[in-house]
């Protein structure tokens, strides 16, 4: 569902500007290290939303660099918000298509991706947009380094059959495969505001940890 336009967002983000980039284009591609200012591992959620995820991932691990990459403007205000008031200097966060990733970020210039609570695309004309499409899955193996993960959770079931079909299709190692995780017994679990939402309706969590194996 998209959110109406907040004609105000766009001039409020500018007092973010130690946190939200400017579309970085190639400036940044193999140099995201450099802009933290030093060599912890690279870690990148696709599709922030309004930030409670990763900021709690970089409270949890503040020995990791966290970027947040959000297509919607007006909702990475909210994460923004967060980060600020959290002094979190080890997130960034940037208004961007995930589509052209690979123009961001250097081969092997990641550590970890985490997907979580994606649009599901339910139409199946629509299936290669989904995030945990093979077509997406040759573009994560390019920007993560050799044996790189991919974490991944979703309410929705039918999504989680599909991606775990893609991922036994790529080649990919597959662990920590739940379709309950608040009952799975997994510890450190970082929610999002959708994870919350749905958890109170008793929907249960599907998550899995994917890892890219080095091609031969």
């Amino acid at each position: 569902m998209r959110l109406r336009k907040k004609p105000w967002i766009a001039e409020a983000l500018t007092g973010f500007s130690d946190i939200v980039l400017p579309n970085p284009g190639e400036t940044l591609q193999g140099k995201w290290l450099d802009l933290f200012g030093n060599r912890l591992p690279l870690q990148v959620e696709l599709g922030t939303g309004k930030g409670r995820f990763i900021t709690g991932m970089a409270e949890q691990q503040a020995q990791a660099n966290f970027v947040g990459i959000e297509a919607q403007q007006d909702v990475l205000y909210y994460a923004a918000q967060k980060v600020q008031a959290k002094e979190l200097a080890n997130v960034r966060l940037l208004v961007f298509d995930v589509n052209n990733i690979l123009t961001i970020f250097a081969p092997g210039e990641i550590d970890r991706l985490y997907i979580n609570f994606c649009d599901p695309w339910p139409k199946n004309c629509h299936a290669k947009r989904r995030l945990t499409h093979i077509g997406f899955l040759e573009k994560y193996r390019t920007v993560l380094k050799p044996g790189g993960q991919l974490w991944f959770k979703t309410d929705n079931r039918p999504l989680f059959e599909f991606s775990l079909e893609q991922f036994a299709a790529f080649g990919l190692k597959v662990e920590q495969v739940t379709y309950d995780l608040h009952r799975s017994g997994f510890d450190g679990n970082v929610m999002t505001e959708y994870e919350t939402k749905f958890s109170l309706l008793g929907q249960p969590i599907c998550r899995c940890e994917v890892t890219f194996t080095p091609t031969k």
